[in-house]
């Protein structure tokens, strides 16, 4: 008796304390991480159980005194939003340590891919932009502001 006690609490110890590090590592993406240039940095949160991130800085945020806009974005009717504060992030799902599922926004070209991230160790992301499958695509490191 006390040996079947003892296996029931063990499982339900262990089924407790993972589900408790998966949680943990959902949201090890989030907060603030320079681009690969280190000219930006991007602040990335979470929102309504996904993903997403914003920029929160940038090295020029100004050309001809004025704030940077999203003038390279196919949809002309967003070429006048300013860089600063942009959404480049959107919908990302953590599964099984990738957080995958969303889109990148990449406003030096004005496109958007679709994006997987993956942590690399504690101070480095690897950000994967693709189209279609993500074996056609390109993945930068993106490091954790200190």
């Amino acid at each position: 008796m006390k040996s079947k006690f003892a296996q029931i609490s063990f499982a339900i110890f262990l089924y407790l304390g993972t589900s408790t590090t998966f949680a943990q590592n959902a949201d090890a993406i989030v907060g603030k991480w320079y681009n690969t240039e280190k000219d930006a940095q991007v602040e990335i949160l979470k929102e309504g159980g996904k993903y997403s991130g914003k920029i929160v800085w940038l090295a020029e945020p100004t050309e001809n005194g004025k704030p940077k806009l999203d003038k390279n974005n196919s949809d002309k009717s967003k070429r006048t939003r300013p860089i600063m504060g942009m959404k480049l992030l959107n919908g990302f799902v953590y599964s099984d340590g990738t957080w995958e599922d969303g889109t990148i926004y990449d406003p030096k070209n004005g496109k958007t891919y679709s994006c997987i991230i993956k942590k690399k160790d504690d101070k480095t992301l690897e950000v994967r932009g693709y189209i279609g499958i993500s074996f056609v695509g390109r993945t930068v490191e993106w490091t954790k502001v200190q």
